[in-house]
């Protein structure tokens, strides 16, 4: 792997005129973000943060920032931070009982507590939890099988519903790690790069990239393709602010993708926009998807998502093989929360793939898979320790594809004590009761309040931590510690980006450091082992040493970037392991008949499911809830469940909002401002009401992962928690067959005024 630097950055540091520390670096979180390695300034004085300001001499971000890397003073500075490690009594959980401590004792009881657990009942008793998208997320497979040695690794998203089913359905037909928009990256001119071709279009479905930068793609990319020419074809049932400069847009159905996608497919291959000499080349299966495709036409798509047969014929045709244009492609996490999702992204790589618009010049990149942990993480472990990882006898593509426990799987465990009881829970900086993760949060609450003892870390007192926890940790943010930021993580595509340390507060520590800490604790009073790394320094400078260049450099440089060794990686043998010209499948081709899906029990080729909750499938549930509800819309304010503290983030989204079209408000006496009931029958959540035309007539979009650190934060209230959570609403274990997506977008709902009594917002 080759990464190159600018040439003549800006330094590291530079010392103003009062002696103010001006500090390069690259965010990442907490406070949350996803891996995308913004480029950042900290202005430094007498050890004390001033101000932040982006980065000019970052080749991606080039200077531009979101408000909540402006806002990073005031949650580095905030009254309410955790400074010091804290425990209380197990009988106090959901008090606010806590007793600052030592890392010295913090350490001692978290070690023996951890090993008298072990002795008793095993180490498949113990399960760490992770969050989505946070740094923690690129060291939580270490610290779970390295460090506790245990199998179960949970993130308690139900169905896996973020990446598991567009990673599966890359790996099953590709063999290739996350495929992307291409917006030059890999280049350190990026856009502006001799060699980049700016996509003829861009077609984005089931993502907005401007708020969520998800996945490591910076979303304002897009905007600079837009300027170059790109036209931008969007399908989202809501239409947002980059849908209203788009060429097209699709305002479906939610849950419905699936039937746009074979419809799109049936009209490239009866009218034959495809590249047939890369079909012949590089495919396999076409044949049996061009007979499966013949009856999902624009018609029957058209009835079934809720728009005209015209304007996917329109799409498929600007998206057809002509010799000359190409597409690119941007698919997000709408994908995956649907149980149809693993379906809908085999029909999107079908699309690239016929298309000839996979891994060519304006077409969409190809990762390619690379490791970034600790290798031989598991290798301690006997085959017999490992396949007790909690959910593989029931969904083994999780085994196959992810090496984590399967979340509703894992929720059953909790509750039932089969197939073994869980006894010890490390909360890794995840907020998982008040969610982008658990459906039914409030059965995870109740089950995981049965554990033993349970760690967490945290940057603040989250109803997560108040509810569950013994021992908190408190978390150093970006600005206060060294490591590395990779976007698309998990294959060579983009930026490599050094977080230099500008800070210290408190006695926080970062994921990295605390993996190191407790790796040394355990390896030497449990283990009687030595651990490969005794300093974080260490662990960079072998980290980075994969990437071919040194820490030093690195941090020195601060951001560099990779070009993924060009275009045509399939053609030159960069993408299989054995270096043969091809892709890392069965047959070495893009599957598009699926031996590895057929293997697992699955339809080798895409299909449509109605949502399972939907009026077609539940006629029942339409009559008394007619509303369809999307949720997990992004906020520029905040990341998820974060951010909700921090004031001047506060201030631009103070209250969740229930987004409800003008003529279904009408219908049920609603106004701009009320407080409104979203219910049905696994639950209720309370919003105000946003009366906006921007979706349709027969859908609703909630906010998600709301809670009021301002109210009363013990048990019961955990502040506020269970007011506004639309989690409630998420049914559990409503998936996909491979156990793969649940309906986190597409729940039926019923919403009136909240009566007077009942107000719960301020």
């Amino acid at each position: 792997m080759a990464f190159h630097f600018k040439d003549n950055p800006a330094p590291k540091k530079t010392v103003l005129e009062d002696g103010t520390e001006v500090i390069r670096t690259c965010a990442w979180s907490p406070p949350g973000c996803h891996a995308v390695g913004c480029g950042i300034r900290l202005f430094v004085k007498d050890g004390e943060l001033v101000k932040v300001e982006g980065d000019p001499d970052h080749q991606l971000t080039q200077g531009r920032l979101c408000p909540r890397c402006l806002a990073l003073k005031e949650a580095v500075y905030h009254p309410d931070r955790i400074r010091y490690p804290m425990k209380r009594a197990r009988e106090d959980r959901g008090l606010d009982k806590w007793e600052r401590i030592s890392w010295d004792e913090a350490t001692d009881l978290i070690v023996s507590k951890t090993e008298d657990i072990r002795a008793r009942y095993g180490s498949e008793a113990i399960c760490v939890y992770m969050g989505t998208g946070r740094e923690a997320v690129r060291y939580g497979f270490t610290l779970s099988s390295k460090v506790l040695r245990t199998p179960n690794n949970c993130y308690a998203q139900s169905g896996w519903s973020c990446m598991g089913p567009r990673q599966t359905a890359m790996t099953m037909m590709l063999g290739s790690a996350y495929i992307e928009l291409d917006y030059g990256g890999g280049y350190v001119d990026v856009w502006n790069d001799p060699a980049f071709v700016v996509p003829d279009f861009v077609f984005c479905l089931g993502k907005e990239p401007l708020k969520s930068n998800p996945d490591g793609l910076w979303g304002h990319a897009l905007i600079e393709l837009m300027k170059r020419g790109s036209k931008l074809i969007m399908a989202d049932p809501r239409v947002n602010w980059l849908a209203t400069r788009a060429d097209q847009v699709l305002q479906v159905l939610p849950g419905t993708d699936a039937a746009l996608c074979l419809a799109i497919l049936n009209v490239l291959v009866d009218e034959d926009l495809v590249d047939h000499d890369f079909i012949e080349k590089w495919c396999y299966g076409y044949d049996e998807l061009v007979e499966r495709v013949q009856g999902y036409t624009p018609e029957f798509a058209a009835a079934t998502c809720g728009i005209s047969a015209d304007d996917i014929r329109t799409c498929a045709r600007k998206l057809g093989y002509d010799g000359v244009h190409h597409w690119s492609l941007l698919m997000g996490v709408a994908v995956d929360q649907n149980p149809n999702g693993c379906q809908v992204t085999q029909c999107l790589i079908a699309m690239a793939a016929i298309t000839g618009n996979l891994d060519v010049p304006g077409g969409t990149v190809v990762g390619v898979q690379m490791q970034f942990e600790m290798t031989g993480a598991t290798d301690f472990m006997s085959e017999e320790l490992k396949n007790k990882c909690i959910g593989w006898d029931v969904y083994p593509i999780v085994k196959v594809l992810l090496n984590t426990t399967h979340p509703d799987i894992t929720l059953e465990a909790l509750e039932t004590g089969r197939p073994y009881e869980l006894k010890m829970a490390w909360l890794d900086s995840t907020n998982l009761l008040s969610p982008t993760c658990s459906a039914q949060p409030k059965r995870w609450h109740d089950a995981l309040m049965r554990m033993e003892f349970t760690v967490a870390k945290e940057m603040f007192m989250t109803p997560t931590v108040m509810a569950l926890a013994d021992v908190v940790l408190p978390l150093a943010t970006w600005a206060e510690h060294d490591g590395i930021v990779m976007t698309n993580q998990g294959c060579q595509m983009g930026i490599a980006g050094a977080i230099n340390k500008g800070l210290q507060v408190g006695e926080c520590k970062s994921d990295l450091e605390m993996l190191i800490h407790f790796g040394n604790a355990f390896y030497e009073r449990a283990y009687h082992e030595e651990y490969p790394f005794r300093t974080v320094e260490e662990y960079l400078a072998d980290d980075v040493g994969k990437m071919d260049t040194t820490w030093e450099e690195l941090s020195e440089k601060v951001v560099a970037t990779n070009d993924i060794g060009g275009y045509q990686k399939h053609e030159r043998g960069l993408i299989r392991a054995d270096g043969l010209p091809g892709f890392q499948t069965a047959t070495g081709r893009v599957e598009l008949w699926s031996t590895g899906y057929q293997s697992l029990g699955d339809d080798p080729l895409p299909y449509y499911f109605p949502p399972k909750l939907g009026a077609e499938e539940r006629p029942d549930l339409a009559r008394e809830y007619p509303l369809m509800c999307t949720t997990g819309a992004r906020y520029f304010a905040s990341f998820h469940s974060e951010h909700r503290q921090i004031p001047s983030l506060r201030q631009l989204t103070p209250e969740p909002y229930l987004e409800i079209h003008p003529e279904t408000a009408a219908t049920l006496g609603i106004k701009s401002g009320d407080e409104v009931t979203i219910e049905n029958p696994w639950g209720s959540a309370h919003e105000k009401a946003k009366v906006t035309p921007t979706v349709r007539k027969d859908v609703v979009a909630a906010a998600h992962g709301w809670w009021y650190p301002e109210e009363d934060g013990e048990e019961p209230h955990l502040f506020g928690v269970w007011k506004s959570n639309v989690n409630s609403l998420v049914p559990h274990r409503v998936l996909g067959k491979m156990g793969f997506g649940a309906p986190y977008k597409q729940v039926p709902v019923k919403v009136y005024k909240t009566p007077h009594e009942e107000c719960v917002l301020g």
